[in-house]
């Protein structure tokens, strides 16, 4: 099973992952966390599989956090999770500093789950 780290600033988003990947019986969430440095933080404690972390938080948001964490382990997994309409530069930017891919929110599980079980 998959260990998965949520980084989401909302609670709604990050419950409706969660839920996701917790009732799919493939993943396990290890933890969730609100901004950058606490994903930086929880990748050292937790060891996650994959980061699933949002572009826009508060304090560090998600593309500072990735810079770090693929400095930190260059084999990291992070998808990148957004609401923005017309995100082509921060997809773009995201996929260059690292991320695997990006998803658009809000999201469909078969959707989620097919791209966490590609990584």
């Amino acid at each position: 099973m998959k260990k998965v780290l949520i980084v989401d600033d909302s609670i709604s988003v990050a419950r409706q992952l969660d839920k996701i990947l917790s009732e799919s019986g493939e993943f396990q969430v290890v933890g969730h966390g609100k901004n950058g440095m606490e994903a930086i933080r929880m990748h050292q404690t937790e060891h996650p599989d994959i980061i699933c972390m949002d572009m826009n938080m508060p304090g560090m948001d998600g593309l500072t956090a990735l810079r770090t964490l693929v400095a930190l382990d260059k084999n990291i997994k992070v998808v990148m999770v957004t609401s923005l309409g017309g995100v082509g530069d921060k997809f773009t930017e995201a996929l260059r500093l690292g991320a695997r891919t990006v998803i658009s929110k809000p999201f469909e599980a078969d959707n989620v789950l097919n791209i966490l079980r590609e990584l």
